[in-house]
């Protein structure tokens, strides 16, 4: 089985990250919720840097330029690669499929999360968002 390859943009301003935070109720009416790093699969004939610019134009509504690479998170099914990005211009807000698919039991929403309250969420990449805070850009 191939892998998806995905690419996930961290916003970082002044001490804040952005996320997308996610509540799911389910049929059994549990409800989960957590924080996500915007992104998604890349298309065909799609470089990771174009689908990053891509993603975060169709989930935040906004324009990024890259700032630097900060590595690959490899699971067994995905590989998702981040990268800094910086706002070059728009607003954070909910687009694209996210948008579409935002109800009661299935909710997206854009939020700021401080740097020094990470610890306190459940979002994966925490690593990833510090290498972004603190500019440790790698080469691919």
């Amino acid at each position: 089985m191939e892998k998806r390859i995905s690419s996930r943009g961290i916003i970082i301003e002044d001490d804040y990250v952005y996320a997308m935070f996610r509540r799911r109720i389910k049929d059994d009416g549990t409800v989960k919720e957590y924080y996500v790093i915007p992104g998604g699969g890349i298309e065909e004939n799609e470089t990771l840097e174009e689908n990053v610019i891509r993603e975060m134009k169709e989930e935040f509504s906004v324009n990024v330029k890259i700032n630097g690479y900060l590595g690959k998170d490899e699971g067994e099914e995905s590989i998702a690669n981040f990268f800094n990005c910086s706002i070059i211009n728009g607003t954070p807000e909910l687009g694209g499929e996210e948008k579409e698919r935002c109800t009661e039991n299935n909710y997206y929403e854009i939020r700021k999360i401080s740097i020094k309250d990470l610890d306190k969420i459940d979002i994966l990449a925490k690593d990833m968002i510090m290498k972004a805070y603190n500019k440790e850009y790698i080469e691919k």
